[in-house]
């Protein structure tokens, strides 16, 4: 897998559009929006692709070219796969799907932990947003240790959409949630299951909530009131393995 790369200027960036490369989000210099980047604006605004307008001086930074035309396109370091590439991995191994559903992480090292944890733990794969959310860098590819290699990754448009779609395909959903009506260790986790990690500060959205069926949660004793996104998957995912054993 090649690293993160930039795709500067305006014409390169608009063929990285229509190529269908995957892109983490462009960036676009403030003031620079006449001719062609109002194309960039237009043509990433129909792909989902998340636009962010920062100062000059920060792409001038990031250029290695010198000669981005107030233009830079962050590609992604991996390839995505599909939630049905997931399937398609629980299928081969002949296993019930679970699945990690992550909601707005935005630490690459969480993001790398946890899908360090999920392949040690034999999971079929993962999904995350493309907005509000970090992607496959560099820095995550490093902190999972290799496992994103082999563990799929989906990245989707609408997570709430992508929860009925696996709904649709028989799994159940369940929320990792400090005000969960269970202790996840009482719950049933051997069959089909789609596991909801939420943000590091916020938790899981409402609206993703909202489209959990089940909401669970670890019990605490001590004055902190909540752990590291990376440590309360690694706790559930693992319950899932110990009770699938």
């Amino acid at each position: 897998m090649a690293d993160k790369n930039f795709v500067e200027g305006r014409n390169p960036v608009i063929e990285a559009i229509k190529s269908g490369r995957e892109i983490e989000k462009i960036l676009i210099a403030k003031g620079s929006g006449k001719g062609s980047i109002n194309k960039i604006k237009g043509m990433a605004k129909s792909k989902g692709i998340v636009v962010q307008y920062v100062n000059k001086n920060k792409i001038d930074s990031m250029s290695r070219t010198n000669s981005h035309q107030g233009v830079i396109a962050i590609v992604s370091s991996y390839e995505y796969s599909t939630i049905d590439d997931i399937f398609e991995l629980a299928d081969k191994r002949g296993e019930k799907p679970f699945i990690i559903i992550l909601d707005q992480i935005t630490d690459p090292h969480n993001l790398g932990s946890i899908i360090r944890t999920a392949e040690c733990a034999g999971a079929h794969g993962i999904v995350i947003p493309k907005r509000r959310s970090v992607g496959l860098s560099a820095i995550v590819g490093k902190t999972s240790a290799g496992a994103v290699e082999y563990l799929p990754v989906a990245r989707v448009s609408n997570i709430s959409f992508a929860i009925e779609e696996l709904k649709e395909k028989g799994l159940w959903i369940y929320g990792a949630d400090m005000i969960g009506e269970q202790v996840y260790y009482e719950a049933d986790l051997k069959g089909p299951i789609g596991l909801v990690i939420g943000s590091e500060g916020k938790g899981i959205s409402r609206l993703v909530k909202e489209k959990c069926d089940f909401l669970l949660k670890i019990p605490m004793r001590g004055k902190v009131s909540s752990l590291n996104a990376s440590v309360a998957a690694s706790i559930m995912i693992y319950e899932v393995l110990r009770q699938r054993s």
